[in-house]
């Protein structure tokens, strides 16, 4: 996870290839707390992190925002009691990109 953790994100076009199944295994092994998810026929990784409270489960959204905009690539924030879901995909290829990871590394890393 470090190494995908210290990587930056690079900036995306809808021509660029989604990851391949042995990519996608092998970037999977370096991130396994996250699930890979298909919604609308677009795959994504989602993972939920719990907190004791309301305001920890913020504060981590913030964090994640703040993360986003550095790297300028956004997720899907589910913020509620206690509970935060995160989930990362590359929206100009609709599916997943190795940015993905990258920002799922420093999603876990923020914890």
């Amino acid at each position: 996870m470090a190494e995908l953790q210290a990587m930056k994100c690079e900036a995306c076009r809808g021509d660029v290839p989604k990851v391949s199944d042995d990519e996608l295994a092998s970037l999977l092994r370096e991130i396994p707390d996250w699930t890979p998810v298909t919604r609308d026929g677009v795959m994504q990784l989602e993972r939920e992190f719990k907190f004791k409270n309301f305001k920890q489960a913020l504060a981590f959204t913030n964090r994640i925002g703040d993360i986003a905009e550095d790297e300028m690539h956004h997720p899907t924030l589910v913020t509620e009691w206690g509970k935060v879901t995160v989930t990362w995909w590359t929206h100009a290829i609709n599916g997943l990109h190795k940015n993905d990871f990258i920002m799922a590394a420093k999603t876990d890393a923020a914890l």
